[in-house]
């Protein structure tokens, strides 16, 4: 029987600054996102992350900032399916807790794929 593993796609360019430590939970896991500067709690919500569907429909999540390890973690409130595509998006309106926001937006595509 395969093995089912995540297919996750990043540019080059965030791999010094988005580190992912994905949780499995049959079909719901938890994404880790960790910044290299404490972020302001108050600019992490559902509004300025969230996850998408293949379809460009969000995903309802449950986003929350860990003030003392420096870790945003996104739990859906909806499995993913075993099939498709998803994106983990993270908004300019994320801001540094001296006020710095993003220089771009980031994306970031995942999927389950077969594997051996």
């Amino acid at each position: 029987m395969a093995k089912k593993l995540l297919d996750i796609e990043e540019p080059s360019y965030l791999s010094n600054k988005v580190k992912q430590d994905l949780k499995f939970k049959t079909g719901n896991f938890v994404w880790r996102v960790t910044f290299n500067i404490p972020l302001d709690p108050k600019t992490v919500n559902s509004d300025t992350m969230y996850v998408t569907n293949s379809q460009d429909q969000k995903m309802q999540t449950y986003i929350r900032y860990d003030v003392k390890n420096e870790v945003i973690e996104v739990e859906p409130l909806e499995p993913y399916a075993t099939t498709g595509y998803y994106f983990l998006n993270i908004t300019t309106r994320v801001k540094s807790k001296g006020g710095q926001s993003l220089r771009d937006p980031i994306s970031i595509k995942f999927g389950f794929a077969e594997g051996v």
